[in-house]
């Protein structure tokens, strides 16, 4: 699939969408509900909530969205926009760490810098990239790496996301590892490192302003990732990296760099606050500890970049507003993922987990992307009835009925579940 357009075309699109970007004051949020005092508790026990419970809002070339936090912007993707594999451009979901990020980009003016220990230091415009580069498109889901935090017991700080903070799109853009190799990457390299546009005040002392991320340099993931500049065949709306982003397929979001704007080949490891201690999880299997073992001193803390996305899926339909009836058939739908490998399959139990079923898996885009899967249930009993749904990657890992605890709330991927009334006819 070639997404590539000519520079005109690019142009003229970037122009609507930073026109209607410019229309409201960069910070400007619209309730599109009243802010009426919800329950706080999210937590993992009977949890009504699948999305986080603040308001609708709205912002430049964003369908109403759930907010977070406004400074940094957080805004999470509500359920139903998962029914389908690919997550539309103006519902997905929006995470920034720090407060300053741009609100216009003059393309005739942005360049991609590549500096540092690189053999031919480079500075690439937008129509570089788009002419000299082979395009590529992948689909590949990005999630937060805090995704369903509110559901962790004992509670950790940080946004208290629900179920919605990720995505899937198809991406188009050039492969990270031509851009390197054009600038040549010199002896003497241990990591590279990516910055974008987005800075501001972080946590005090912790030299945090700039959002910093790298990688050893013999990592894998730096010949799979792609520089992306279209996200579904549009350009990436302004909250989504425009014009560029970094997409690296399997892992975690943090590592998605918005606003590209530098690559830096350095000579000593990258020791920033957003590597060290920030995005740290146990190097324990599926990154689980305890309060006491952590207090203690007895876990050892690597990056999150050390691990994959876990394998996880999640009812989309039914939710818990409208009632099933009795004898009568209704879908069960919903997407699987795994950051491991492919879905290779998806079980369905209507009984609260005691017995599954296999259920029908929709199209494949893919290793990195959703998987689409449906299920035909007649319920026969009447009252409040919980289904849940389980996924297994290619490579055999299964979801595990079990939450997990690591002090940055990260890896979540227990069982969902979902409660539905069943009525007479």
């Amino acid at each position: 699939m070639n997404l590539r357009m000519h520079r005109r075309e690019w142009l003229a699109l970037s122009a609507a969408g930073a026109a209607a970007w410019m229309t409201r004051p960069a910070w400007a949020v619209v309730a599109a509900q009243a802010e009426d005092p919800l329950v706080s508790f999210t937590g993992p026990q009977a949890n009504p909530y699948w999305n986080n419970v603040g308001p609708y809002v709205t912002y430049p070339q964003k369908a109403p969205l759930l907010r977070l936090t406004d400074r940094p912007i957080q805004l999470e993707t509500p359920r139903y926009y998962f029914r389908t594999a690919l997550t539309p451009n103006e519902a997905f979901y929006v995470r920034y760490h720090l407060p300053d990020i741009p609100n216009a980009i003059d393309l005739k003016q942005w360049r991609l810098m590549l500096s540092g220990n690189f053999k031919k230091p480079l500075e690439l415009s937008f129509d570089q990239l788009q002419r000299e580069f082979h395009p590529v498109t992948l689909a590949a889901v990005n999630q937060c790496s805090g995704n369903s935090r509110s559901r962790f017991q004992p509670r950790v700080p940080g946004g208290q996301w629900g179920n919605g903070a990720m995505g899937c799109a198809e991406w188009t853009g050039v492969r990270l590892r031509d851009v390197l190799d054009r600038a040549g990457i010199a002896p003497g390299t241990v990591q590279i490192q990516f910055e974008g546009l987005d800075h501001g005040p972080g946590p005090q002392g912790k030299g945090s302003h700039r959002f910093l991320k790298s990688w050893e340099l013999h990592e894998a993931i730096l010949n799979e990732s792609i520089i992306a500049y279209a996200m579904n065949g549009q350009p990436l709306p302004m909250l989504n990296g425009f014009p560029v982003r970094l997409v690296m397929p399997g892992k975690f979001a943090t590592y998605w760099t918005k606003h590209l704007t530098h690559i830096r080949a350095l000579t000593e490891p990258d020791t920033n606050f957003w590597m060290k201690p920030a995005y740290q999880v146990p190097d324990t299997p599926g990154g689980n500890t305890t309060p006491e073992a952590l207090k203690e001193g007895k876990v050892k803390m690597v990056p999150i970049g050390h691990v994959n996305m876990p394998v996880r899926s999640f009812i989309v339909d039914p939710d818990d507003s409208v009632a099933v009836m009795r004898g009568h058939p209704m879908v069960v739908r919903g997407i699987a993922f795994s950051g491991m490998g492919g879905i290779r399959k998806v079980e369905v139990s209507t009984d609260d987990g005691q017995t599954w079923k296999p259920a029908r898996l929709g199209r494949d885009l893919g290793r990195h992307a959703f998987r689409e899967f449906q299920f035909v249930w007649t319920p026969t009993l009447a009252g409040l009835q919980t289904i849940a749904v389980r996924a297994t990657d290619s490579t055999g890992h299964t979801q595990p009925d079990a939450g997990v605890w690591n002090p940055g709330g990260y890896l979540w991927n227990k069982i969902e579940r979902q409660q539905v009334l069943v009525l007479s006819a």
